[in-house]
């Protein structure tokens, strides 16, 4: 099988136990003072939208994963992260 072209999306937020002090902010002075109450919390993240060349997407999502990891773009200990392909 020939490699492909894929685009990956990673979500990049803090685990539900961590405090995320943006996140918290949005929701008071934003939020709140402008009269949204419907809307109970707010959790701020990271996106990113990578381009990788890969024999499925599958391994695609997986290269995406161990380069997370590897290059410490995210912290295992405080963050969680979501890795999917752009579209699904």
């Amino acid at each position: 099988m020939s490699a492909m072209l894929f685009t990956v999306n990673v979500v990049i937020s803090y685990k539900p136990s961590i405090r995320d002090p943006e996140g918290e902010t949005i929701y008071r002075q934003l939020i709140l003072k402008n009269n949204y109450s419907m809307m109970k919390n707010v959790r701020a993240g990271k996106f990113l939208r990578l381009l990788v060349e890969a024999e499925s997407p599958e391994k695609a999502v997986e290269q995406v994963k161990q380069a997370c990891l590897d290059l410490r773009i995210y912290n295992p200990v405080v963050h969680e992260i979501e890795v999917f392909l752009h579209g699904r």
